[in-house]
């Protein structure tokens, strides 16, 4: 049965390894968050004219819809096991991945997907499925790959803009439900590297650099200590690329959060280069939080723009 405020952590589900492992860690969210856990499966066959009932003189239990219902159970049970005591429900649903999960998102706190999967599922990082999904959902995206480091902080990147926010607010409710600190990270480049026809790097003050971009990290995190002040913050200024510096922090974390949007070069976070290439590198799980979020997953109301 779901929450008072009708919202649950929601886990796609396709028989893969990599989405039992996201069970895992949905369980583990949902038992963070004191939230019900619905594990989903969207069945496709339907929408393809295949037959999905057991054919007549086979043995009893056979077709594809019992295939479905016996891998939802599975990862059932495997939620169970990281907590007895956790509500959790499964259901299959006809229709495709990304219009499945989409639907119920709006009253999700988070979904969660592995990071490889099967049919619908299949290449969840590189095709439409987790593009669609993370660019529309109406929650923040999870995503299981690579190892959650226990005891190490969550990171979450900044650039000052309003996504970045948004994954601030996140990131610390993550951090505060973990126990652990928040790693704030500010990646920068020197200015010419980007507008050709700029002075030469030789000409900036590096140090006073460093300074600007310390004080916008400072502008991006103001007033988060006065809303989280049971978690300490690291802000970390990085001369260095988006991707290598997040990819670097990830693996001392368990968490790396990351905007739906961005400045510079985080923009177009989700369909740009630096999102698959966190999403392919990070050494740890990665959630993508939209700037639309409305706080449901117990962060407060996102930073509007």
């Amino acid at each position: 049965m779901d929450s008072a405020n009708g919202t649950a952590v929601v886990v796609g589900v396709d028989g893969s390894e990599s989405a039992l492992r996201a069970v895992r860690l949905a369980a583990a969210e949902a038992n963070r968050r004191h939230r019900p856990l619905r594990v989903v499966h969207a069945f496709i066959w339907p929408l393809l004219r295949v037959p999905v009932d057991p054919v007549a003189g086979n043995p009893p239990g056979g077709g594809l819809r019992r295939q479905a219902e016996r891998l939802v159970e599975q990862a059932v049970d495997v939620a169970r096991e990281v907590d007895p005591g956790l509500p959790v429900t499964g259901e299959i649903v006809d229709g495709e991945a990304s219009a499945v999960l989409l639907a119920r998102s709006p009253t999700a706190t988070t979904i969660v997907l592995g990071e490889r999967g099967l049919g619908g599922f299949t290449a969840l990082l590189v095709g439409s499925v987790a593009i669609q999904v993370a660019t529309h959902a109406g929650c923040p995206v999870l995503v299981a790959r690579g190892e959650e480091h226990p005891g190490a902080p969550v990171v979450v990147g900044v650039d000052g803009s309003a996504a970045s926010r948004a994954a601030v607010e996140y990131a610390a409710a993550q951090a505060s439900a973990r126990g652990v600190r928040l790693r704030a990270v500010h990646a920068y480049t020197h200015p010419a590297s980007h507008r050709p026809g700029d002075l030469q790097p030789m000409v900036y003050d590096e140090a006073r650099l460093h300074d600007e971009e310390a004080r916008l990290l400072a502008a991006s995190l103001a007033g988060l200590a006065e809303r989280h002040p049971d978690v300490p913050v690291d802000a970390e200024p990085v001369h260095a690329r988006p991707v290598a510096a997040l990819v670097e922090a990830s693996r001392r974390a368990q968490l790396v959060v990351v905007g739906g949007r961005g400045h510079g070069e985080f923009t177009g976070l989700l369909l740009g280069s630096v999102s698959h290439r966190v999403l392919h590198h990070s050494a740890c799980p990665v959630a993508v939080v939209r700037t639309a979020d409305p706080g449901r997953d117990g962060t407060g109301p996102a930073a509007a723009g």
